[in-house]
């Protein structure tokens, strides 16, 4: 039984575990949160993972787990993901869009480095990255990606600031720049646009632009690539988690299919 710790009781967390429980391959057994005498936190997590406890930090000692699941958000990368790296132990990471900040995919990938482990950045709600990965290699000149979600989605962004998201009754082209810049301006909204930009070009020269859309009722998301391979086109139509508008479920199940498969003899 492979013994985890997951980093985050959000909604992609609660989802996880909610997927994940019964699974005799995996025991999750503590869930880090910032504040572990929480008693709404400690009574959810009761009912989610019996057995499983709260704690502030990842135990890296003795009893350190046998894989880590981030679900938690970008400043979790550098305070608990890096760390544990550079103990030796292996983690799934979903925030992606923490890596465009300057520097940090280079301090993940040398604290993997230094511990002797790996940190699979997961692909969330986007599909065909392991098609881009391998159109890389042979010849990858052009990626362009698109996302397209409803005005509500973009509640609490820089998009608030600049439209009345109640009024918008057409699309509405919110951005347009590298996918660095995307995941900067809108942390919460575009770790798609950076695990294309890097499975492919990277993240300067991957091109984003998001538009709020009253006409789609999903988060939308589109993949145009080109080069000596020939030609990629991918259109998603995911349907936002019920707890969480700016994320979508297929992000919940891209986890757990992670989780679960690191514990099987076969993937795919």
């Amino acid at each position: 039984m492979k013994r985890v710790t997951m980093i985050g009781f959000g909604a992609i967390g609660a989802g996880v575990l909610e997927l994940v429980r019964g699974n005799p391959e995996i025991a999750i057994d503590t869930v880090v949160v910032p504040d572990p005498a929480d008693a709404a936190l400690r009574e959810a997590l009761r009912r989610a993972a019996p057995g499983a406890k709260l704690a502030a930090e990842v135990e890296l000692g003795a009893g350190r787990p046998d894989l880590i699941v981030e679900c938690a958000g970008h400043s979790a990368i550098g305070q608990h993901v890096i760390p544990a790296l550079e103990r030796g132990v292996p983690c799934l990471v979903i925030s992606v869009g923490a890596l465009s900040e300057d520097g940090l995919a280079e301090r993940l990938e040398e604290a993997a480095r230094r511990g002797g482990t790996q940190a699979q950045l997961l692909p969330g709600a986007i599909g065909a990255i392991d098609a881009l990965a391998a159109a890389r290699l042979g010849g990858l000149e052009e990626v362009r990606y698109v996302g397209r979600k409803p005005p509500q989605a973009w509640k609490g962004t820089p998009a608030e600031a600049e439209l009345d998201l109640d009024m918008v009754d057409e699309p509405v082209r919110i951005f347009v720049g590298t996918a660095r810049e995307a995941a900067h301006r809108f942390p919460k909204n575009a770790n798609v646009a950076a695990t294309v930009a890097l499975a492919g070009l990277g993240l300067d020269a991957t091109r984003v632009e998001l538009w709020a859309d009253p006409r789609v009722e999903e988060n939308q998301h589109h993949i145009d690539a080109q080069g000596a391979f020939g030609r990629l086109e991918l259109t998603m139509s995911g349907k936002p988690l019920r707890a969480n508008p700016k994320t979508s479920a297929l992000t919940v199940f891209c986890v757990a299919r992670a989780l679960t498969n690191s514990a099987h003899a076969i993937t795919i």
